[in-house]
């Protein structure tokens, strides 16, 4: 039941968001309403390429237990092709990660549920 729930969510997968047709700008995530058109918007599904570039990052060093197997760790704002920004982590070694590195989308194991819990899975970005 809780990975039917999840699944779902296309959002959690998929990077879908949306977009207003009336001004073209592109929600990450999905919106229901534009701020910059209000009524006027046309908002409609968009699949996010899964394409952009690292704005700031960061390396984890020190993590809370679920993820301590996991440093270090680079964690960046990745700013897709199309305008949303997103913090996401990126499966790279820290000395590789650097301001504007064009990074691409992958689908990987974010934390489990103990030995024999939930895994779950999302969105990481690896260099493109």
């Amino acid at each position: 039941m809780v990975s039917r729930f999840w699944r779902k969510i296309p959002q959690r997968y998929n990077l879908v968001g949306t977009r207003c047709e009336t001004c073209g700008r592109h929600f990450y995530p999905p919106r229901t309403f534009c701020p910059d058109c209000r009524r006027g918007g046309k908002i409609v599904d968009h699949w996010f390429t899964g394409e952009g570039k690292v704005t700031t990052y960061t390396v984890i060093r020190t993590a809370s237990n679920q993820f301590e197997h996991a440093t270090p760790y680079v964690l960046a704002i990745v700013e897709l092709d199309e305008g949303p920004r997103l913090t996401a982590q990126i499966v790279c070694r820290p000395e590789e990660a650097r301001i504007g590195m064009r990074v691409r989308r992958v689908f990987r194991r974010i934390a489990a549920d103990g030995e024999s819990g939930v895994i779950h899975y999302g969105t990481k970005f690896v260099p493109a």
